[in-house]
């Protein structure tokens, strides 16, 4: 392990004192049920997000306090760059980060695709839909849909592989760019599922208008996030933003701040769908 013995050994006793590991009287330690979800091999596996958040997300939630005192991006203050600039330039990172982002939130599929009734959509576009998980899952369960897969170039190239694995590679295309600038036209709908919030007001509000232009007619968005509830209840979507602030620079918001965000993008927001996890569906429906 290239670690120095007696200081792995207190590492893995701390760690067995709250269950993770168990140590045996001849001081060896083997995996408990806690445990099991840090192997690669094994279903729900969560060793991706465990890696990316020893590595970059650690590094900046350990400038939290510069974020705090100056309200710049911790991330770009330490790698010297965005985030999605440095997956970029550094494949197996980005790998990590889309099976990290497949693990902990590939749990909000389901409940999404049957919380929302999709079969008015004849085409459905997944603007920064990653590895295209989503689309795919969408696609499989309403089998007259076309679908469009959009996102950075790097991106694209590691998705077709699973479109086609996902037997919807013949209904889907996928087109590379910058929602910044454009998104493919002629869908009936823009899903995006953990997008808005990598991005401050300002730069949500040019992609959901990029997105606005791009749709036909009537057409609508749907936003998948988290909407923080008012008053002092626990919420992962409170502590999901404070990630946000330091990583990409962006922010988790309540049910007024979509609002408020759709109005200011050409949408009106029609309905906000809680599903059984965490995460909400936001419709938004085009005027003009």
């Amino acid at each position: 392990t290239k670690t120095h013995q007696p200081s792995l050994y207190r590492l893995l006793r701390a760690l067995a004192s709250v269950g993770v590991f168990a140590e045996q009287a001849d001081g060896r330690f083997v995996l408990t049920p806690m445990a099991e979800c840090l192997r690669s091999d094994v279903p729900g596996s969560q060793w991706a997000m465990a890696v990316m958040m020893g590595e970059e997300h650690y590094q900046a939630w350990g400038k939290l306090l510069y974020s705090v005192q100056t309200g710049e991006i911790a991330f770009d203050k330490i790698f010297g760059k965005p985030i999605f600039e440095h997956l970029s330039e550094h494949p197996a990172s980005a790998a990590i980060f889309d099976l990290a982002m497949t693990s902990v939130h590939g749990s909000e599929t389901t409940p999404m695709v049957r919380s929302y009734d999709f079969s008015a959509i004849n085409t459905l576009a997944d603007i920064g839909g990653g590895n295209g998980t989503v689309i795919s899952a969408v696609l499989k369960t309403y089998p007259h849909m076309q679908g469009i897969l959009f996102d950075l170039p790097h991106v694209i190239e590691r998705a077709k592989a699973n479109l086609k694995s996902a037997g919807v590679a013949d209904r889907c295309q996928t087109f590379s760019g910058n929602f910044f600038e454009s998104v493919p036209s002629g869908a009936d709908a823009c899903l995006m599922r953990h997008i808005i919030h990598d991005w401050d007001d300002d730069k949500a509000t040019t992609i959901l208008r990029n997105c606005h232009r791009a749709l036909n007619v009537n057409g609508r968005v749907l936003i998948v996030e988290s909407v923080i509830a008012p008053g002092n209840e626990p919420s992962f979507a409170k502590l999901l933003d404070l990630t946000m602030m330091v990583l990409p620079g962006g922010k988790e918001r309540t049910a007024v701040e979509y609002q408020r965000l759709m109005e200011a993008s050409g949408f009106e927001l029609t309905q906000i769908i809680l599903t059984s996890c965490d995460v909400s569906i936001i419709e938004g429906r085009k005027i003009g």
